[in-house]
């Protein structure tokens, strides 16, 4: 990608982070980029192609992988310490603000895989996990799907917060939640 295409998504997406799809036009992105408006649309044709474009990039798109949730030691604690670092180390506040700031009935098609792709994969790869520590013995239910949406549910919702408050609502390192609320979470499960 050229630097003039690159500086339109990075200019795209810190104002969509900061005001919206919707309020971020295309001359305020021009205006930041440094560029003609014209040039955006020779470049991209229309707003929604610099996001889908920008997707496609680990600055504007967390890089999870199902491989990331797929070597385990089977010691529950240890395991979900490891899955919830990993998840709040790529799915960011940076990247929670920018999602919201994309969820708009003009994007909700082209850019909804997208988005979700990041909370299926740490569903999917928690799935797999859970139903395999069922079947050694580990975990006494055999509910992975609903472990694994609350699991996912305690790493977003903390991200979130962070993203939407700051220290505002809660001054908690991220790695002291962690092993608080997966200590907390391994003992109702296996209580």
């Amino acid at each position: 990608m050229d630097q003039t295409s690159q500086k339109i998504i990075d200019a795209a997406m810190e104002l969509m982070m900061e005001i919206g799809y919707t309020a971020a036009t295309t001359k305020d992105i021009a205006r930041r980029a440094g560029v003609n408006e014209c040039t955006i649309f020779r470049k991209f044709g229309e707003k929604k192609e610099i996001v889908l474009k920008a997707m496609k990039q680990s600055r504007w798109h967390p890089d999870l992988r199902p491989e990331d949730f797929n070597t385990w030691t089977g010691d529950l604690e240890e395991d979900l310490n490891r899955f919830s670092r990993i998840y709040m180390k790529k799915v960011t506040e940076h990247f929670v603000k920018l999602s919201i700031g994309l969820r708009t009935p003009e994007l909700a098609d082209a850019a909804s895989d997208g988005i979700m792709a990041v909370p299926q994969t740490f569903k999917n790869g928690l799935v797999n996990y859970f139903g395999e520590m069922h079947k050694k013995g580990v975990l006494k239910q055999d509910h992975a799907e609903t472990l694994a949406m609350m699991f996912l549910s305690l790493n977003f919702g903390f991200v979130f917060f962070k993203a939407s408050f700051g220290e505002k609502l809660t001054a908690m390192s991220e790695e002291a939640y962690i092993t608080g609320m997966v200590s907390a979470f391994v003992k109702g499960i296996n209580g």
